[in-house]
């Protein structure tokens, strides 16, 4: 897997210092709410997937998809130890697909795009797992992913059926909202 973040690079991504600048409560408060459905693509160790199971309540649920076992194991735990646990599916996914169905009002891929060799895949089967009047939320770190790099990637997601609503202020990162019509 030479492009996915070592399972052990999580402890320095998912960390309080980081919350300074990327606090996912505020960069997924303005779309995910009370009861939702929601996905956190490529979720790691639950930075993003914790805040918004907390944010959809008992009757709610998040589906915190990942390539890689341990990352998964630790979002579980972390998850048990924030008490929200029965609020998040845990999804392994494969390499070169999902593998998952799903109807969420909510997708998120944060920083993790730029890491799958077929975007045009991945951002169908989003496409494919989102409601009708569904968003997905697509940040990119600057440092690794140019403009037109990140342009090509908001492009797949227009073949895909995904329509750009806005593009969000996200620290340090490219970021687009994309609904699905």
């Amino acid at each position: 897997m030479p492009h996915v973040c070592p399972w052990w690079g999580g402890y320095f991504i998912d960390n309080p210092i980081r919350r300074l600048f990327h606090n996912p409560e505020k960069i997924v408060g303005p779309y995910v709410g009370p009861g939702m459905t929601v996905m956190d693509v490529g979720c790691g160790m639950g930075f993003c997937s914790i805040a918004m199971a907390k944010i959809v309540g008992d009757s709610g649920l998040v589906i915190a998809v990942d390539l890689q076992q341990k990352m998964l194991d630790v979002l579980r735990q972390r998850a048990t130890v924030a008490g929200v646990a029965n609020r998040i599916r845990l999804h392994k996914c494969e390499q070169d697909r999902f593998g998952l169905d799903a109807q969420a009002d909510f997708a998120l891929a944060f920083m993790m795009i730029h890491e799958v060799p077929d975007q045009r895949r991945l951002l169908g089967e989003i496409y494919g797992c989102l409601k009708v009047g569904g968003k997905l939320l697509v940040a990119e770190p600057k440092i690794h992913v140019p403009g037109r790099a990140f342009g090509e990637t908001v492009a797949l997601a227009g073949e895909a059926g995904l329509k750009v609503v806005e593009e969000p202020k996200v620290f340090g990162c490219r970021a687009v909202l994309l609904g699905k019509g």
